[in-house]
């Protein structure tokens, strides 16, 4: 999934930290002195157990195999993450039903995360990197421009249309879904919309997201071979939750093309192969423009 048209902008090396005992969450991205997540303090997030509802403090947590539904967020947030390297470069989560191995390096300035998911044949998941982005008012994120999007139910007060009785989700196109404007990433507004962007041409096709932030840009690429690949929105202006609403905004790379694997139809979710595994990519790169320079 190409972004569209890029800002010319001179490449930012990227630091990343993680908290392996907490569900392999990603608490930095660091760069060019700013910080990329976003981070909300709650004091729960360190007492969670396996089962509990999801606690948004932030950061990115590994959302597999769902985002929504049940168990909340996925089984591999709430568990302890073994380190499998003396660097703690690479860990690893034991699950119910899957093992999911995650390695993460530095290359050329950008941080790469290969994944290995090993389960039975035949095994259906969804897998997010739920990022929780620290972005301004004006910031945008670009998709690919022929790019499909899926709205969810909590869209529906915001559409010009009434939401179609029964509908898990209805589909527009990018940028402007049913007249909803989603690549702005703001002023806050009161609303909270999620929302699933892929290409229709079938599995395997990588799937980017470019946000830009002022001068700085932050890309996020995904790859995998022969699995649904999308960009997940998460845009909430102080729309949620009620009552003390805050604002988050998630641009989260996606196997998969629903929040809620239970409403997966074929080609909705990653399936492991005969072979017993799948494995995918997810490359972090950041950049910066001189001020005053255009973009195209």
């Amino acid at each position: 999934m190409n972004p569209g048209a890029e800002v010319t902008a001179t490449p930012v090396p990227l630091d990343v930290r993680i908290n392996a005992e907490h569900g392999g969450r990603w608490t930095s991205l660091y760069s060019g002195g700013r910080e990329w997540l976003w981070r909300r303090d709650d004091m729960r997030r360190s007492q969670v157990e396996v089962g509990d509802a999801f606690v948004d403090a932030g950061g990115l947590e590994e959302c597999v195999p769902t985002v929504r539904g049940t168990p909340d967020h996925g089984e591999a947030w709430s568990r302890a993450w073994t380190a499998l390297d003396g660097a703690g470069l690479e860990h690893e989560v034991c699950c119910d039903d899957f093992e999911l191995t995650r390695r993460i390096s530095v290359s050329g300035g950008a941080v790469v995360a290969d994944y290995r998911l090993a389960a039975a044949p035949g095994y259906r998941f969804v897998w997010a990197g739920h990022a929780l982005l620290d972005v301004g008012p004006g910031a945008t994120v670009r998709l690919d421009p022929a790019a499909r999007v899926r709205l969810f139910p909590e869209a529906a007060a915001y559409l010009s249309t009434p939401w179609p009785q029964g509908a898990r989700w209805i589909e527009g196109d990018w940028p402007e879904p049913h007249g909803l404007h989603l690549s702005s990433l703001g002023p806050d507004d009161g609303t909270a919309v999620g929302a699933v962007v892929y290409r229709a041409d079938g599995p395997g096709a990588p799937a980017s997201a470019l946000i830009v932030d002022g001068t700085d840009q932050l890309r996020m690429d995904l790859e995998a071979d022969a699995q649904p690949a999308s960009v997940a929105l998460w845009r909430n202006l102080r729309g949620f939750p009620q009552p003390g609403p805050y604002r988050s905004i998630g641009v989260e790379p996606m196997l998969g093309r629903v929040f809620d694997l239970a409403d997966a139809r074929e080609g909705d979710c990653a399936v492991v192969p005969a072979g017993g595994e799948v494995r995918w990519r997810m490359t972090v790169s950041c950049y910066r423009r001189a001020e005053g320079t255009a973009g195209r």
